[in-house]
């Protein structure tokens, strides 16, 4: 019978497997291609704009109906997750995103109000079918990976947002410019299919994977990963879902970082969304040139949301409090994000990129959102926690593109675009600072589990 070490919690004689590393990057690969064809219709969007003649406030509209759906389709997403687990149900979920993706080239065989109105429900199909990939990312997270590793693995899932950008903005930008707007939808859809294929073939829960032995799962699970989320018993175990939204929604520490998410999203959509437009309208680029340029950001904000999970775990080894070691990387990312707002005091392009990718840079760093879910969300509502804290976030995703709109429209500048995004960035900072306090797992109140000790 083999035992377990007191303090690496590995099955003794028996080397761990490293298969948990292998799973984050499945998870990086699918989210690089998740926040890819979030990022279509912002490449797309200037051509978009001239062939269907929108307005700046139309065009504001259409970027946010993705973010609708997404919000509208969290808690539903959540309760998928904790009942069918995160495996089949981010596979459906990809499948029917990247379907949704490729269905929108069609939309340049229409014309008038037809194509704005098909443009718009296909946007906000995808959002509903990627709605529980961030939330399925977080659990996989929590079952696969120990705390002092958690907040390096949730970085870099999360950092593939910038990866995307960086790899796919200038490929996006050659293929609208050679082969028109249309074929960005084409083949961006494609490959999210050809990725669904594979994916149940790689992603197991820690017990089900046919390549983990259980030296490792001990290792995780004595560093507190949720080695049984996706197990059979877990999937059955169902919380009283409106008491438990309740109870989350009362914890103090929980909302702080709903509205740090909401903040640091505000800069993820402008990014996603109005960020190629300004580039073209306001610097004056070509969209071949504003895709190449829009990666150097992306780039910068990749390396920046590694640093950051890395700094942080590392952090926790030396010996700081969770709360120490998660909050002091996104304190210093805010205060870097903020620099957004010196775009509005300078000419010079090569400085203005200077600033963006320093404003990305600090939003990476401090982009430690789900690394908090994972250290704090109630075992048996894992699903659940996520897709509320996702809820909060990515409300910004309507707000900003709207208000951006509707401030280029009263404006014609971008200058107070650039101050609002500036000014979440420092809320986002406030709000980690002196709203949350102490990061730890929240524990439901029973009466929440029937028949299940919480």
């Amino acid at each position: 019978m083999q035992t377990v070490s007191a303090t690496s919690g590995v099955s003794t004689g028996m080397r761990p497997t490293r298969v948990r590393w292998a799973i984050l990057a499945m998870l990086f690969v699918v989210t690089t291609i998740n926040f890819a064809d979030r990022a279509t219709i912002a490449i797309a969007g200037p051509e978009i704009r001239k062939a269907l003649d929108l307005s700046p406030v139309q065009m504001g509209y259409i970027f946010s109906a993705f973010a609708w759906s997404y919000v509208l389709a969290q808690l539903p997403g959540g309760w998928l997750l904790d009942r069918f687990g995160s495996k089949t149900t981010y596979f459906f979920g990809l499948t029917l995103w990247s379907l949704f993706t490729m269905f929108q080239g069609g939309v340049g065989f229409l014309t008038g109000g037809a194509a704005v109105a098909t443009l718009f429900l296909l946007r906000f199909l995808v959002g509903a079918a990627e709605a529980p990939s961030f939330p399925g990312n977080g659990r996989l997270t929590s079952a696969w990976f120990p705390t002092d590793e958690r907040g390096f693995a949730s970085a870099i899932f999360n950092s593939a947002q910038y990866f995307a950008t960086a790899l796919f903005a200038p490929i996006m930008g050659w293929i609208v410019h050679t082969f028109g707007w249309q074929a960005v939808f084409y083949f961006m859809g494609g490959l999210g299919l050809v990725l669904a294929a594979f994916w149940n073939h790689l992603i197991w829960g820690p017990k089900a994977h046919p390549k983990v032995n259980q030296a490792e799962i001990d290792y995780i699970q004595a560093g507190g990963a949720l080695v049984d989320l996706d197990a059979k018993v877990a999937a059955i175990r169902q919380v009283d879902t409106l008491a438990c939204i309740k109870e989350l929604l009362a914890n103090r520490m929980l909302l702080g970082v709903y509205i740090f998410q909401y903040c640091i999203n505000v800069l993820t959509y402008f990014f996603l969304t109005w960020f190629p437009v300004y580039l073209v309208t306001e610097r004056h680029m070509t969209i071949l040139k504003a895709g190449f340029v829009a990666s150097l950001p992306a780039i910068c904000g990749f390396i920046g949301g590694v640093l950051g999970g890395w700094v942080s775990d590392r952090l926790l080894r030396a010996g700081w409090s969770l709360s120490a070691a998660r909050k002091t990387p996104i304190v210093a990312g805010m205060l870097m994000a903020m620099s957004v707002i010196a775009c509005n005091y300078v000419e010079s392009d090569v400085v203005v990129i200077a600033c963006m990718s320093l404003a990305f840079f600090g939003k990476g760093v401090g982009a430690l959102g789900w690394a908090v879910v994972s250290d704090t969300s109630p075992k048996q509502a894992g699903g659940l926690s996520g897709a509320l804290f996702n809820t909060f976030g990515n409300t910004a995703g309507i707000v900003t593109p709207i208000v951006i709109g509707y401030i280029l429209a009263a404006t014609g500048s971008f200058a107070w675009a650039l101050t609002y995004v500036g000014i979440n960035a420092a809320v986002a900072l406030l709000s980690m600072l002196f709203v949350v306090g102490k990061i730890e797992r929240v524990r439901l109140t029973k009466s929440l589990l029937p028949g299940v000790v919480a």
